[in-house]
């Protein structure tokens, strides 16, 4: 795919209806010459528009006139292509907790958490959040992640967590400001809500920090697992995170992620891993896979906003 067509297909599938601002620019890089020239010196994996649109944020460049953009962006890209290259799109949503929510409630419990990609490790308390399915009403307290569900019957309790764990190559702290001021760039520019919930999410996590461990989703995976405490169930998972995993990486991962003791829950774009078959999205936005075990179950929204059953019980 050309870099035109990857900002054109992120802004039809992808900000389309959620981001009329990222919509909007996206469209104006696909169609500008001077700085899909300059991405294409970027090695592939680095080209994403999250990131540039972030990184640009993270400089104090303006994200709402594609023009004012495009002049920042050509006048300050030694700058751009140093932080592009040194991050990656590390987005930290809990709200994609509240679709992993049905498969985590529903496992034995307790559990052992082991989250792969975690960032800074906010998807790792979903005991810790509340939820709102419509009008059912999952916990108490701050953040509420909100999220429309068809399908399926809402949980009706949080999991048990007695242990938690991620694995990044560069994990962020949520106790430094510097990383935080790093995820609020990576939401999108109306997304007040979720700014709100970062905030929320983080002092959670601030206030118990998770095991952190920076490494290999492959090479360090064993290792961390085995660390996890004996009586509980193992639950390694990832959201949108192998898109930015080569393939024969993902391959290796998949391989190692099923040889350990407890479950498997991954959530990505429905390219990213293989699956025999999968149903029709319920619409042209694009959508993740939830899958247990390698079996897919569900249509989900990338910040975790909906999700759309399809599998049985």
């Amino acid at each position: 795919m050309t870099i035109a067509e990857t900002y054109t297909e992120f802004a039809v599938r992808e900000a389309r209806g959620v981001s009329s601002t990222y919509e909007r620019l996206a469209l104006a890089v696909a169609r500008d010459d001077e700085v899909r020239a300059l991405l294409g010196t970027l090695p592939p994996a680095k080209r994403q528009p999250n990131l540039l649109f972030g990184v640009v944020r993270w400089l104090g460049g303006p994200v709402d006139d594609p023009d004012a953009f495009h002049d920042f962006t050509v006048a300050n890209w030694p700058a751009v292509a140093a932080e592009m290259g040194a991050r990656a799109t590390q987005t930290n949503e809990a709200g994609r907790c509240a679709v992993l929510l049905p498969v985590l409630a529903a496992l034995p419990q307790p559990l052992a958490l082991l989250e792969v990609g975690a960032s800074a490790g906010l998807c790792l308390y979903p005991d810790r959040y509340a939820y709102r399915y419509g009008d059912h009403l999952v916990g108490a307290g701050e953040p509420v992640l909100e999220c429309e569900v068809g399908g399926v019957a809402p949980p009706s309790r949080r999991p048990e967590v007695v242990w938690r764990a991620g694995l990044d190559l560069n994990p962020l702290d949520v106790t430094d400001p510097a990383d935080v001021a790093w995820l609020d760039a990576l939401i999108w520019p109306e997304h007040a809500h979720r700014r709100a919930r970062l905030r929320a999410a983080a002092d959670i996590a601030a206030a118990d920090p998770p095991l952190l461990v920076r490494g290999d989703l492959v090479d360090d995976l064993p290792a961390l697992a085995a660390r996890a405490p004996a009586g509980a169930t193992l639950v390694v998972f990832h959201t949108s995170v192998l898109y930015q995993v080569p393939a024969p990486r993902r391959e290796a991962f998949a391989t190692v992620v099923r040889e350990l003791p407890g479950h498997w829950i991954a959530n990505e774009a429905a390219d990213v891993l293989p699956y025999d078959a999968l149903p029709e999205p319920p619409d042209e936005v694009r959508h993740n896979v939830l899958a247990l075990d390698g079996r897919p179950l569900a249509w989900t929204r990338s910040h975790g906003q909906a999700m759309v059953w399809f599998a049985g019980a």
